[in-house]
This record gives C-alpha cells, structure tokens and sequence, in this order.
C-alpha cells in the first residue's frame, strides 16, 4: 500500500523542545457524546458488519486513497516547479470529508477553505479536472484561472474553496438561506479550521444561521494549529463546540478516527437540518500530517508528535477494518491498483493539457458583450 507519506523536507515535523501546554476541557452538554481529554484514546472496535456495510466502508476508504494519492502527486507537482501559488493539503483530514460528504444527497451543497482538494474530490470532482486545475491549464475545473484554492464544481454543487479565513461561513449562511427561501430540501455543509473560530464572519455566519433557523451543518476542522499557532496560543477555550450555545444551537464534538463515525455523526446533524431546519455547530478534531502549506517546514511540532498521530491515520484504520470484516487483501489491492492508474492518468492529462489562451477572457470576466 502507498499511502506513506513522501520524504519531503519542507513537509515532515521539526524537533523543537518542550512540550504543548493544553487547556483543560470544561464539561460537555448531554447531546455531545464524547468528552475530549489529551490523552491518548483506545482505537474503535469494529464490530462485525452485513456485506453491504463493508462495501459501503469499502466505498468510502477508496475516496480517502484517492484524496491522499492526488494530493501526494500534488506535492510532488509542487516540489517540481508545475504548480505555482500556494498548495495547502488535505493528508491526514481525509475520513472528515469523506464521512460528512457521505452523509449528503447529491444536490446538497458544500464550501470550505482553501485546504479543499480533498473535499472537492469527495464532492465528485474528478482528479483530471482538479489536478488540471492545479497545473493553470485550461482543462482544470475553473480552467486553469482558479488554482488550488479556489476548486469550484457547479455540477455537483461543490461552491468553492475560498481563500479568506472565515469569510466563506456567511456565504455559507446565504446558500442555507436560499435553500430554505426555495423550499428546495438541501442542506449546506460549511467546513473551516479553528482558526476561523475568532474571526467575525463565523460569529455573524452562525448567528443568522441560528436566527433563521437555517438548514446548515458548520464544520470545524480542528487539526490542533491554525497555521502554526497551536490551540494553546490561540483560544482560550480549546473547546469549539462550546460557541453554539451562545447562539441556541445544537453541537457536537469528535475526533475523526473512523470515518463511519464521522459518517454517522454528521449524519445526525444533517438530518436534523433536513427535517427541522435547525443548524448544527460540530468540531471534529483531525490533524494534519504536512505542513500548513507546501512552503510550511513545520517546525513548530516534534516529530514525535507527528509520528504519535500517524499511528492513528484513519486511512489505515479503514483498510484495516475492511481486513478485519473479511474483505480479502486481494480486493483491497485491486482497488488501490484501480486508484492509482485513475490518479497516473489524471496526471498524464494535467501535463499534456493546453494552457488558458486569451479567447477566454471575455467569457470569464463579462456575461455579455466585451466591454473595450
């Protein structure tokens, strides 16, 4: 299996001494089922399950091979001077967009950060289109004129990576609201990092959210630094969640080891958005195994710390769980062969595909007639 991390030395944590100092957690409300603590937690069980859960689980790990391929060959491209900008990936978050997206029908909407590859490709976007988008070619999802942190798929509503810290979870609100003013039945996913957390457009985005009683799940990725600040530089409550009821919103809190409990516990909030128009606050606590961009060496985390979290990679938990329900090692190669001839062909397109040419820009910059 391939899903190891590259060697890269802009990419792998530093050693600088001494120890992160964490707040402690105050208690959690009836409907947040897991209490986080800072020490280490056991691995979940996997139970056994009927055949059409395992393929289900088999479905989704295949969307997470597929996230951490591409963007490993992104970091690659990267490192080779064919992607330019900035390049902010998803390795180690993969089983949050996976398990949430998994919960949503087709026509429900999604917008995030600029850490959005993996989301948009859990979205239904195809590595040919985002890899080409990566590269600046025409073929890309926003022909080449978006770039990495700007993915943007109107096909499967996937409404864009945005650059701005938090100011996408207002527009989030308004998509909610569109929803709810159409009567249409779609609920909105809005993902962001704790980062966002202090900035004002996540208090505005939820109190309107709450206000209106808006069909929206907001998402907090929590992968414990906001560029290289840890949390116990940054807030001064470590606990997310704890916003939503100063809006009258319902919260949870989990760590995203397995990816059918992300499934499952995004899956409660999205209902309750479909059915009750009620939205939810969630933190799910990740992390994050590169740097917080390509430029980013990481030296503000030990590599011990690194190596800690890697041992709880959900990726491997989910191939192992597949193993552990009798899904034959066979199969399992089958599919990650399958995975990696889809990504050696999307990066094959994105090379030999052509660069925008100047007959776009009108269609890109005006809907009618170029304005000389």
């Amino acid at each position: 299996m391939r899903n190891e991390e590259r060697s890269e030395s802009q990419d792998e944590g530093g050693d600088r001494g001494g120890t992160r100092t964490r707040l402690a957690l105050l208690p959690m409300q009836a409907n947040s089922q897991v209490p986080l603590t800072s020490e280490p937690r056991p691995p979940p069980t996997m139970q056994p399950r009927p055949k059409e859960d395992v393929d289900h689980l088999a479905k989704l790990y295949r969307q997470m091979f597929l996230i951490r391929r591409v963007e490993e060959e992104s970091a690659r491209g990267y490192a080779e001077g064919k992607i330019g900008g900035f390049l902010h990936l998803y390795i180690g978050q993969e089983a949050v967009g996976v398990g949430a997206i998994a919960a949503l029908r087709p026509d429900d909407y999604v917008i995030t950060t600029y850490r959005d590859h993996g989301i948009a490709l859990a979205k239904g976007m195809s590595p040919r289109a985002l890899l080409a988008e990566l590269f600046g070619k025409a073929t890309g999802c926003s022909r080449g004129l978006g770039g990495s942190m700007h993915m943007f798929d109107r096909e499967h509503n996937m409404l864009g990576g945005y650059g701005i810290v938090g100011g996408h979870i207002p527009l989030a609100a308004g998509v909610a609201f569109a929803s709810k003013y159409r009567e249409d039945g779609r609920v909105t996913l809005c993902f962001f990092g704790e980062g966002a957390v202090s900035i004002g457009g996540f208090h505005e985005g939820l109190s309107l959210a709450a206000l209106w009683k808006l069909p929206i799940v907001f998402i907090c990725e929590n992968n414990e630094y906001s560029m290289g600040t840890p949390l116990s530089r940054s807030m001064s409550v470590e606990d997310v969640s704890l916003k939503a009821p100063g809006y009258g919103m319902e919260r949870d809190r989990f760590f995203a080891d397995d990816v059918l409990e992300v499934e499952r516990r995004i899956g409660d909030a999205v209902r309750r958005a479909r059915e009750e128009s009620a939205p939810t606050l969630i933190e799910v606590r990740t992390y994050r195994f590169r740097g917080h961009s390509m430029s980013d060496p990481a030296k503000y985390r030990t590599q011990a710390e690194l190596d800690e979290h890697k041992q709880r990679d959900s990726l491997g938990r989910a191939r192992s769980g597949l193993i552990e329900q009798g899904m034959a090692e066979a199969r399992i190669d089958a599919l990650e062969k399958a995975v990696e001839a889809e990504v050696a062909d999307a990066v094959k397109f994105a090379h030999e595909s052509p660069e925008p040419t100047l007959d776009i820009l009108e269609s890109t910059t005006y809907s009618g007639p170029f304005a000389y």
